[in-house]
């Protein structure tokens, strides 16, 4: 990236896959699956049943329950995962310049679920009913702000919604501020919690998701021939990232740099990708160039890979555009396969599974990999982890409205 060196110090996960990084990385190594049946509300009247929930969230220990009763689900996990990344990074905020530390969360859909319960209120009892909450409540920049609040965060205080792409952008911008000088720590990433009667109805109505209810832990199946849509999940990724001196000089365990960051419109559908993935093939080249590297210096790629038929096809064949022949010889994983669809926070916790392939040298595999396609003919890590030296690996994240986000991280040497 230009300007100044922009380093990664900080994990923090909330997922269906476990409530903390270390269980989230276990549990994608291993290969198990955080989907199963809906058990927020009643899902039977729906042709989709099966999600990726939170489980055992209690936000408790770190919201008072009369702070929690004023806060969206995403936020709250917003917040429990931006202590985990702060206490990773070892970032005490007490000696920091708190005008130098800023905040960049951002969110696909934000606060659905108030949303829905406050319509109800009014349309039963009226307008003088509505709490004064619910804005507050529902505005997606609330993750960002609360956050910044409780951190007394004083510098850029920001929230960006590209649908599936938001937390990707919002960590490559919030990069590129700290590159450009105008701070020295970001806390980023994305959160979501959307899995509401009618975040699930618009879904459904789109036949954007998988309808395997009868098999939830098989049903996101990215690549494979027989996928059959997406799998809606909730949570929240967040990182930290710091001016590389100013990581040096407090000590800071670096975990890697981010070296590149590209972005992109396909200009072509609400909800379709560009044919043959031009706009995504443009967009990893753009991160490629900002990051001085060549193509065959990328030694993994955690895809995007949402299960969906177009997605998958299109997103391999724009790793073959811009890796050549070097596709053939790159492992691509979609830990989306195992954690589902977390829509906003989904390249905040892909980041995250990028991050540690290469501290740990294990690549999380794309499980539910049964039936090849041949119009998906990648090296796609089926099934099982793989052990491999990682020394630059690339996230990719493409949302509705044509929103497409890469990053690519490398081993920091010195």
């Amino acid at each position: 990236m230009n300007g100044r060196r922009v380093v990664v110090t900080g994990l923090g996960a909330m997922t269906p896959l476990g409530n903390d990084v270390p269980s989230y990385w276990d549990s994608i190594v291993n290969g198990r699956s955080g989907v199963g049946r809906i058990t927020q509300f009643d899902p039977s009247p729906y042709t989709s049943q099966i999600a990726g929930e939170v489980r055992d969230f209690d936000p408790s220990p770190w919201i008072k329950p009369k702070d929690a009763r004023r806060m969206e689900r995403f936020v709250q996990f917003s917040i429990v995962a931006s202590e985990e990344a702060r206490k990773d990074a070892g970032l005490d905020m007490a000696a920091e310049d708190p005008d130098r530390v800023g905040v960049l969360i951002g969110s696909g859909i934000g606060g659905l679920n108030v949303i829905e319960k406050q319509h109800a209120v009014l349309m039963e009892r009226g307008p003088s009913k509505v709490s004064p909450f619910l804005i507050p409540m529902l505005i997606t920049n609330m993750a960002s702000g609360h956050v910044s609040i409780r951190l007394g965060a004083q510098g850029p205080n920001l929230c960006i919604a590209t649908a599936c792409a938001t937390a990707t952008h919002s960590i490559g911008e919030a990069a590129r501020i700290i590159a450009s000088g105008d701070t020295e720590v970001m806390i980023t990433g994305g959160t979501e919690s959307a899995t509401t009667p009618l975040g699930l109805a618009g879904f459904c109505a789109l036949k954007a998701l998988s309808t395997r209810n009868d098999a939830p832990e098989r049903a996101s199946r990215p690549f494979d021939a027989e996928r059959d849509g997406f799998i809606m999940s909730e949570g929240a990724g967040i990182v930290v990232i710091e001016e590389l001196e100013h990581a040096k000089k407090r000590g800071a365990r670096i975990y890697c740099e981010l070296a590149g960051y590209g972005l992109t419109a396909d200009a072509h559908h609400m909800t379709a990708p560009a044919p043959g993935g031009a706009g995504a093939a443009r967009c990893m080249k753009r991160a490629l160039c900002s990051s001085g590297l060549n193509p065959d210096d990328v030694d993994y790629i955690n895809a995007h890979g949402t299960s969906t038929r177009l997605n998958d096809k299109f997103e391999t064949a724009a790793i073959k555009t811009v890796f050549g022949d070097h596709a053939r010889r790159l492992p691509v994983s979609s830990t989306k396969s195992m954690v589902g669809h977390l829509l906003g926070a989904a390249g905040g916790v892909e980041l995250i599974a990028a991050v540690l392939a290469l501290q740990k040298g294990v690549i999380p595999p794309t499980i539910n990999y049964e039936n090849p396609d041949p119009e998906c003919d990648l090296d796609y890590v089926p099934n099982t982890a793989r052990e491999l030296e990682v020394n630059v690996a690339m996230s990719n994240s493409f949302g509705f409205g044509g929103h497409n986000a890469t990053l690519l991280i490398k081993k920091f040497l010195n």
